[in-house]
């Protein structure tokens, strides 16, 4: 199971290409925080974590990079990516632009099944939140708004949010100021609540109200100093693949009124 839908995911989820449970697993530790940024990702440890080759690493990296999700630099290795304040500002006023058209989308194409499962959706958030498991909040957190993306069906938006999710939580392992956690759960409700009453003018205000909150939440004047080394993060997973699987299958969304839309 792949959190967000990023560019490469769609392209080779079904690919059965040996480097993707590598880029998946990466992916969602990045999402999750469970690697921050800055974070060096030598290849033999991944190697010997995942059970394949260094070339098969390789491939991994070089497709998370192309994500911008992780850095490659010359005799040094790759590492997990720190975006500089220019790019975390026009990342979220991009996110600010495009995610209330969405949330508008949604109100006016969403069905009752649909809405049911983003109220499950908002219950796992809850309850992860409650429990004080941050990694798996910040990573419903973002699934949430990729859902509202799925709900909308607008391919080209959802494409945009696609690539800017997984950067917006590097982002916010860098430059969050609060202490709370990002993208509270009573925001979301809110959203819901709108969609469910099919005002798309509630709920293009309401995204967008909440997109310029995670905007002022950031510090952009300076850089967090915490990282984890990979070791570490292993030391907490054990193995990353099998440690990002429990996080639950996505919901159903269905963009069909009779309501046999597929599984995605």
């Amino acid at each position: 199971m792949i959190l967000l839908e990023t560019k490469m995911a769609k392209e080779n989820s079904n690919s059965g290409a040996r480097w993707f449970p590598v880029y998946q697993g990466l992916c969602e530790a990045v999402v999750g925080h469970s690697l921050l940024p800055g974070t060096k990702l030598p290849e033999d440890e991944l190697a010997s974590i995942y059970t394949v080759s260094r070339a098969v690493v390789r491939s991994a990296l070089q497709a998370l990079a192309h994500d911008r999700l992780v850095r490659l630099e010359p005799n040094r290795g790759a590492f997990v990516a720190e975006p500089s304040p220019e790019e975390a500002r026009e990342v979220f006023e991009a996110r600010s632009l495009i995610e209330p058209e969405i949330a508008a989308l949604a109100a006016k194409k969403a069905t009752p099944k649909q809405i049911e499962e983003l109220r499950q959706h908002l219950e796992r958030e809850h309850d992860a939140l409650q429990a004080g498991h941050d990694s798996d909040a910040i990573r419903l957190s973002a699934l949430f708004h990729s859902y509202l993306a799925k709900i909308a069906g607008h391919s080209i938006f959802a494409s945009f949010v696609s690539e800017l999710l997984p950067r917006s939580s590097l982002i916010i392992a860098l430059y969050w100021q609060r202490r709370e956690i990002t993208c509270q759960n009573d925001a979301h409700h809110a959203l819901v609540n709108a969609i469910e009453k099919h005002d798309a003018h509630e709920a293009a205000a309401l995204m967008k109200t909440h997109i310029l909150d995670l905007l002022s939440g950031l510090s952009l004047n300076r850089i967090k100093k915490e990282q984890k080394r990979l070791a570490d993060f292993c030391v907490e997973a054990a193995h990353i693949g099998k440690a990002l699987q429990g996080f639950g299958e996505p919901p159903v969304v269905d963009n069909h009124p009779d309501g046999h839309g597929k599984h995605e």
